[in-house]
């Protein structure tokens, strides 16, 4: 259980009961980073934190997926975050996209989520590109970053980031939903090791799994499946155990199983 210690005390005149939580609104003028409740864990430290602080990683979707993802790298010290994404915010997604609220409907994902991450983590890097990766230029564009993690509903964009991926050596990590479940992979571009096409080598039609705006979802789906692809990436960047998985691990919500 985590308490909020910076209002234990309260003022002889306040009521007892009143927890404020006024000082949360602002932060300092001046903010430094506090990474002490990761840095105490034996296989982080100031040398895992260093790491952080120097990695690189392209968020492919600032969507269901990509909210958790960015927030989640954001707050752990990923120097450089590039984020890409060439949608508008719109009413539907923000039971799912929660790092968003309905004063942002109308304005691009990518501004919205580089605003949040400078208001999360001044210190982490922003670069967004508010166009979707083309087959001519994605080879350039994962060669600038030391890892990606492919966050839309797209077969299509997961497809040419998985080629993208093995042809540059870039670790790429996957995640997809359908209604209470999801998939998750990673893909570690290293000789020998799975890809997204040793699976299924020619992509299946877009028929067969519609989107979320096809066949609905549960808000916190993506959720979990986004915080397992800012996990498996914070292991990547810090070499933790069980960094290079590259089974496909499917994830059911409703049974409570992942396997």
């Amino acid at each position: 259980w985590v308490a909020c210690t910076h209002a234990a005390h309260v003022e002889a005149d306040d009521h007892p009961d009143r927890h404020s939580h006024e000082g949360h609104l602002h932060a300092p003028s001046t903010f430094t980073p506090d990474y002490s409740r990761q840095t105490r864990l034996r296989d982080v430290g100031d040398t895992g934190q260093a790491k952080l602080a120097a990695a690189r990683v392209l968020v492919i979707g600032a969507g269901g997926l990509g909210c958790p993802v960015i927030s989640y790298l954001a707050g752990a010290g990923v120097g450089t975050l590039g984020i890409v994404d060439g949608d508008v915010l719109d009413a539907s997604n923000l039971h799912r996209q929660v790092m968003y609220d309905a004063r942002d409907i109308g304005q691009r994902k990518v501004d919205l989520a580089a605003r949040r991450v400078a208001a999360l983590n001044p210190a982490v890097t922003v670069q967004t590109l508010a166009e979707p990766l083309r087959a001519d230029t994605i080879a350039d564009v994962f060669a600038q970053f030391d890892l990606v993690v492919e966050c839309t509903d797209d077969l299509g964009s997961r497809y040419l980031a998985n080629d993208a991926a093995v042809l540059t050596g870039t670790p790429l990590i996957l995640a997809s939903v359908y209604q209470y479940e999801g998939q998750l992979q990673v893909v570690s571009a290293l000789p020998g090791h799975a890809c997204l096409r040793c699976l299924w080598p020619v992509p299946p039609s877009p028929a067969l799994a519609g989107s979320c705006a096809e066949t609905g979802v549960l808000g916190p789906v993506p959720g979990v499946l986004g915080t397992l692809q800012a996990m498996e990436a914070l292991k990547l960047l810090l070499g933790l155990p069980g960094a290079v998985d590259p089974s496909l691990q499917l994830v059911d919500l409703l049974e409570g199983t992942r396997q």
